[in-house]
């Protein structure tokens, strides 16, 4: 974030500076993700900390994880904290393979000369594991 805004921050601010509808950051809170302070007035007021498990959080959805994996990310104390990260760690090496073999074949169909791409031997050996699941 931008340090021009002074800390504690409003969830209009907060929601601007990490281009989010503002009715995100409140869905978070109720769910637990997030525990902002509240003013006199009873406003969310964001600080620092507040601000990182933001960052966390988006970092974390963009990654697949979902929000109760989150969750349990930011929870120390959680039970079965170590399996949960494992299970998505697992499934981000699986997607890892699956984009590098996608990029395999992208790249194979940039320069193969076969009008057909499903035609070609080496593009279709590229996928010979899905097809033995037939």
């Amino acid at each position: 974030m931008k340090s021009s805004i002074e800390s504690p921050w409003s969830v209009g601010e907060v929601a601007e500076r990490f281009e989010l509808p503002t009715n995100v950051l409140r869905h978070w809170e109720s769910v637990g993700l997030l525990r902002p302070a509240r003013d006199t007035a009873g406003r969310r007021r964001y600080g620092q900390d507040d601000v990182v498990r933001i960052a966390v959080i988006q970092r974390s959805k963009a990654a697949g994880m979902t929000l109760d994996q989150i969750a349990v990310l930011l929870d120390d104390g959680s039970a079965g904290r170590h399996e949960v990260l494992q299970r998505h760690l697992d499934d981000l090496d699986r997607r890892m393979e699956d984009m590098r073999r996608s990029r395999e074949m992208t790249e194979h169909a940039m320069g193969c000369r076969s009008h057909d791409i499903a035609t070609c031997p080496r593009f279709r050996a590229s996928v010979k594991d899905v097809l033995a699941r037939l």
